[in-house]
C-alpha cells in the first residue's frame, strides 16, 4: 500500500468519522437534497449542514452538486465512494505496510553495525547483509553518468580500502552495470535506508 493510498484512507477515516457527515450520506444515497432540506431533516443550522459537504466534496468528491435555478442540490457520488470501498484495506494490505516499516528498521539496523560514518568497517558475509551495504554503496553513484573504473575506485576507495570486490558484488547484484572498463547504474533506482540520526 503506497503513502497516497495511506493518506487517502486517512482522510476517509476522518471524514466519516462524524456522525453528521455519515447521515448526510446516507440520505444523499436515496436522493438529491438541498442544504436546506438536510438541516431540516438533521436538525442543524444551514451554514453547519453547508460546511459537512464543503469537506465530503473537497476531500474525497463524495458529494456532486447540481444548480436548479437559485438552489443547489447534493447527491452521493457513487462512483467516487467505489473507489473508496476498493482502496479499503485487506489483511494483506495492512500487514505490507509493517513488512515495510520492518524491512527500513532492519536495513538502518545492518548500516548502522556495518558503517562507522562513511567507512565500511567489513563487508556483511550474510548475503542479505551484504546486499543492503551493496544498495548503499550503489545508491552514491549517479543515474544516467557514466564512470571510468578509475573512478569507481576512488569512489569505493573513500568507504571501503576493496573497490575490486565490492565492484564485483555490485555488478553481480544488478545494482552496477559495466561495459568496456565502465560502469553506470541501471535504470531501476536504488532503493536505499537512511540510518537514524542522518547518513551513513
Amino acid at each position: 500500500m503506497g503513502e497516497e493510498q495511506i493518506e487517502l484512507l486517512v482522510t476517509f477515516y476522518k471524514a466519516l468519522a462524524d456522525e453528521s457527515r455519515l447521515k448526510i450520506l446516507g440520505l444523499l444515497a436515496a436522493r438529491e437534497h438541498s442544504v436546506e432540506e438536510l438541516a431540516a431533516i438533521l436538525g442543524l443550522r444551514e451554514p453547519t449542514v453547508s460546511h459537512h459537504l464543503g469537506k465530503l466534496r473537497r476531500d474525497l468528491s463524495l458529494v456532486r452538486m447540481r444548480a436548479e435555478g437559485t438552489t443547489h442540490l447534493y447527491s452521493l457520488n457513487v462512483e467516487a465512494l467505489r473507489g473508496l470501498q476498493r482502496a479499503q484495506p485487506t489483511p494483506e494490505r495492512l500487514a505490507s505496510l509493517v513488512d515495510d516499516l520492518e524491512a527500513e528498521a532492519w536495513e538502518r539496523k545492518v548500516l548502522r553495525d556495518f558503517f562507522e560514518g562513511e567507512r565500511l568497517k567489513e563487508i556483511p558475509a550474510s548475503r542479505k547483509k551484504r546486499l543492503v551495504v551493496l544498495r548503499w554503496l550503489a545508491g552514491r553513484f549517479e543515474h544516467g553518468r557514466r564512470y571510468p573504473e578509475v573512478e569507481v575506485n576512488t569512489l569505493i576507495k573513500r568507504h571501503h580500502p576493496d573497490p575490486a570486490t565490492l565492484r564485483r558484488e555490485m555488478i553481480a547484484a544488478g545494482l552496477m552495470q559495466r561495459e568496456a572498463g565502465v560502469y553506470w547504474r541501471p535504470d531501476a533506482p536504488v532503493s536505499v535506508a537512511v540510518p537514524e540520526g542522518g547518513a551513513v
